[in-house]
């Protein structure tokens, strides 16, 4: 499964001119689940969003997990992030998991966060959407976890 993290100020999905999704301060998480990805990676990579330190201590350093400051997460699906781009000029997305097994892991994903976090808006999976944020920094982390590496 792969992560691309950013640390927001603010952060909306609009879907036919309506907010499904938004939150202050936090996290915004595109998420694309890849072929072969199970709930195990899902939960793996949760886990590693809702730890990993990108926000600042007192000391101004990137030492604070969205837990720790109890940031809101907004969760969007977004398939491309799987994209191969090793040649030409148009993207496969042959890696990306095929559609119900995307949706059934981000549906995961997002009940997990809830139950572990609670401070969880989301995306429309499928949809169109547009995505609206203020990057605080910028700060920006893509994140991975392969089901090989899941096994280990």
């Amino acid at each position: 499964m792969i992560g691309l993290l950013q640390r927001v100020s603010e952060a909306a999905v609009r879907v036919d001119g309506a907010t499904v999704g938004a939150i202050g301060p936090g996290l915004l998480v595109l998420l694309c689940a890849e072929k072969g990805d199970t709930g195990r990676e899902a939960d793996l990579l949760l886990t590693k969003i809702l730890g990993y330190r990108v926000f600042s201590d007192e000391a101004g350093k990137m030492n604070r997990s969205l837990v720790d400051v109890n940031g809101g997460l907004l969760l969007v699906p977004q398939f491309t992030l799987a994209a191969d781009t090793k040649s030409g000029t148009r993207p496969s997305f042959t890696p990306a998991a095929a559609p119900e097994d995307g949706r059934r892991l981000f549906d995961h994903v997002v009940r997990q966060a809830r139950e572990r976090h609670g401070q969880v808006e989301t995306g429309v999976f499928g949809a169109d959407m547009k995505v609206l944020l203020i990057n605080d920094g910028p700060v920006t982390f893509w994140l991975r976890v392969d089901p090989v590496a899941a096994t280990r």
